[in-house]
């Protein structure tokens, strides 16, 4: 259907006819309104209460700091990280290079400089029905009682006696380094009754009193022992003490007092810092209850704790022990002719780890005229003992005494 106004739908709605003011709704209030609006139709406004008025409170402006700070800077702008240059790997392994390369040419100099120095003694010649090589290296190291070179100061301090003419030996060391297993160091008593070349039997130490004694006690060494010597070291009362010195003493436990004024010590028990005299007089004491045993058992404990000083990481890294080390070494030895420097280094390293030490199997004692108290070796015993050393074997466990 089309409404009269032309838009489409029904018929339009007819206006209600205006009420009379009688018939209007009578006026609400608000509170007649349940949802607090005006009431349909119309109606008075909501009743207000007056309220008298009252100026806003002023807040009064905050004081001025008393000590005012000047406004800060403001910060600089941040500099942009520095790009770090890469490192070379290169040039960095060229320099360690040239150092090792240094450091290494200046060791084999100063090696072959001291090997110069070195003295040398012809001590392993040939000689007719001279034992053959047999396994291992065999060394035979000496203890001279040689005052040569010392000065009337040093002779006090050492305690050595004074000039005595000719040299003897107190300390006979025979020294077996095998392919494999323990080093054996033997010591042999300066008083054993062997058989001398050119003199006949006699005590071992009147050998070395020889001309060419040297030579004279490695030919009865050998022929004592059946071991061929490959290499021979000799050193002095001089000597030995500055090397001991060089390292900077060495720490020894001395198993009892020892108060002897011969040799130029009072040392107590205990374990302690021996100097160079000390140390000296130490391995020659005699005055303990079994004299030369007892010495030769304090050699050997003290040649262990001397070795083991000298290989040491604390003197090998260390220059200023390990060259005045070397070079009182070189000039203190006498070697035989053909060893060096290197050979004794390897000597070195041989005895500073686990080792057997003993001495010779002692049978008795004997009183010899012209020879005075002589020691006799067990002769079966010493048999098995040096053939089981001739052989590179282990020396049997009830052969070995004296051990410490």
């Amino acid at each position: 259907m089309i409404r009269r106004d032309g838009r489409p739908g029904g018929p339009a709605p007819r206006p209600e006819p205006a009420r009379a003011w009688s018939q209007a709704p009578e006026p609400q209030t608000w509170s007649q309104v349940s949802d607090g609006r005006a009431p349909y139709g119309g109606g008075h406004a909501p009743t207000q209460t007056p309220r008298p008025y009252a100026e806003p409170r002023r807040v009064p402006p905050a004081a001025p700091p008393r000590n005012p700070q000047p406004p800060r800077p403001p910060a600089a702008p941040a500099e942009p990280p520095k790009q770090r240059r890469p490192r070379k790997r290169g040039r960095w392994l060229r320099r360690v290079a040239l150092t090792l390369a240094v450091l290494l040419v200046a060791s084999i100099g100063g090696v072959a400089y001291l090997d110069t120095k070195l003295n040398r003694v012809d001590a392993l010649a040939d000689y007719p029905g001279r034992v053959a090589d047999t396994p291992g290296t065999n060394w035979l190291l000496v203890g001279s009682d040689s005052r040569a070179g010392l000065t009337p100061e040093q002779d006090r301090e050492l305690a050595a006696g004074g000039d005595i003419d000719g040299k003897r030996t107190d300390t006979i060391m025979l020294v077996h380094i095998p392919k494999s297993g323990s080093t054996t160091m033997v010591s042999i008593p300066r008083d054993s009754y062997v058989n001398i070349p050119g003199i006949g039997r006699g005590k071992i130490n009147a050998a070395f009193s020889q001309p060419d004694g040297e030579q004279v006690l490695v030919q009865t060494v050998e022929e004592a022992t059946g071991l061929h010597i490959d290499h021979y070291a000799e050193i002095g009362f001089g000597g030995f003490a500055g090397i001991v010195d060089a390292i900077g003493g060495v720490n020894m436990c001395v198993p009892y007092p020892i108060d002897d004024p011969l040799a130029g010590i009072n040392l107590p028990a205990g374990c302690q810092d021996l100097s160079g005299p000390e140390a000296l007089g130490f391995v020659r004491s005699r005055a303990t209850a079994m004299a030369d045993l007892d010495r030769m058992q304090n050699q050997r404990a003290f040649m262990s704790a001397l070795l083991k000083k000298a290989t040491s990481p604390t003197t090998l890294i260390n220059p200023l022990r390990l060259w005045p080390m070397m070079t009182k070494t070189a000039n203190s030895l006498q070697v035989a002719d053909g060893d060096h420097l290197w050979n004794l280094a390897g000597l070195a390293w041989a005895l500073r780890g686990k080792m057997v030490t003993t001495t010779v199997p002692v049978g008795g004692f004997e009183v010899v005229d012209g020879w005075g108290d002589v020691l006799l070796w067990d002769r079966q015993k010493a048999s098995e003992f040096f053939d089981a050393l001739a052989n590179d074997r282990q020396i049997p466990q009830d052969l070995l005494t004296g051990t410490p």
